[in-house]
């Protein structure tokens, strides 16, 4: 898909998932105005260190200020959206959401997250978050936290590419401490089953069914072919390539993606979604009840009996699976987050104070 079409996909899917309640004049130099409050439940706020409008009085430009820098981003690449939420769910499985995933290694010391063969070169968005921290410290230095921007972002993303609208807490501290051999330790790896990812979840403090909601966020983005070349060549003794993929779909993806012959050969990306891949909506549990599931972990979702019904479900409502996939970003979102004097509020998310 050329870049003007893309666009106009973009364009479009703003004016399919905004109800009229939301609608913006189509200026599309500027961004929309804030989105009004969702009536989705939040979490409420366990502390007065964290909770909605956190910033209302110490920096009221500041939801404002990200949300026009992620507008900014996605118009002009969609693909922006699904990067800086992959980033938000990365920051916060690894030390909670303290904005470590944004940290740079320091030399002498162990590699921080972003470098980690998982993340580099794989995540994007970390320019966003940079000119929205930017603009935040010239207008209330010192005040809002890089962790908050994040999860703000990922906020508006989802807005942004599926309509999505929820409102995000405030008030996270930014941590000290990013290790990139804290990754893999924590980030569910593409080949888990259903089991296993349950497991990390709820290590997390996430529940089945969250797990299978958060899934969702896969109907946008990208993966490279080496995340899932064991499914079409030599998948085990009796089967050449996976039998839970469609053969047509594993035909399209065998031309994307040829035999990996080297480590030193390209890793070419695909979408991973098939039918819909900028728009943050349900069809990737479609996807999974076709057998179009890029990873193992997507079409596990299907082929197992323990999320086999919640994916049926997402498929058949729609606006059940948005209100829970607000309220699970939401709770995501407060995983082991460092508040009152806890941590810090970075000058610039590349480094501690």
């Amino acid at each position: 898909m050329n870049s003007l079409a893309l666009l106009s996909c973009l364009i479009l899917c703003f004016s399919v998932f905004t109800d009229a309640s939301y609608k913006y004049s189509y200026d599309y130099t500027s961004p929309p105005p804030p989105p009004k409050k969702s009536g989705y439940p939040s979490l409420p706020p366990k502390k007065s260190t964290f909770g909605i409008g956190f910033y209302s009085k110490s920096c009221p430009q500041a939801e404002g200020i990200i949300r026009k820098a992620v507008f900014k981003a996605v118009l002009m690449n969609p693909g922006f959206a699904a990067g800086i939420i992959r980033m938000h769910f990365h920051d916060c499985f690894i030390r909670g959401c303290d904005g470590s995933v944004l940290l740079d290694s320091v030399p002498g010391k162990e590699t921080a997250e972003k470098d980690s063969p998982i993340n580099n070169p794989s995540l994007r968005g970390f320019g966003v978050i940079d000119e929205a921290k930017a603009l935040l410290e010239k207008v209330c230095p010192h005040t809002v936290s890089c962790a908050d921007i994040l999860a703000y972002a990922a906020r508006d993303s989802a807005f942004f590419v599926g309509g999505i609208k929820y409102d995000v807490p405030g008030g996270r501290r930014d941590g000290r401490v990013s290790l990139s051999s804290e990754v893999i330790q924590n980030l569910p790896p593409p080949f888990f089953d259903a089991k296993q990812l349950e497991d990390n979840f709820k290590a997390k403090g996430l529940s089945l069914d969250e797990m299978v909601t958060l899934s969702g966020a896969h109907s946008i983005g990208v993966s490279h072919c080496s995340s899932f070349s064991n499914r079409l060549y030599g998948f085990n003794t009796t089967h050449p390539q996976d039998p839970s993929l469609d053969p047509r779909y594993a035909s399209f993806l065998k031309n994307k993606c040829p035999r990996p012959m080297s480590d030193t050969q390209d890793d070419p990306i695909v979408n991973l979604d098939v039918s819909s891949p900028i728009h943050l909506d349900n069809k990737y549990y479609l996807n999974l009840r076709n057998h179009k599931g890029l990873l193992t972990s997507d079409q596990t979702l299907y082929e197992s009996p323990l999320t086999s019904k919640l994916v049926l479900n997402n498929v058949k409502f729609r606006s059940t699976w948005t209100r829970k996939f607000a309220n699970a970003m939401v709770h995501m979102g407060s995983i082991e987050i460092l508040t009152g004097n806890k941590g810090e509020i970075r000058k610039n998310c590349h480094f501690i104070n």
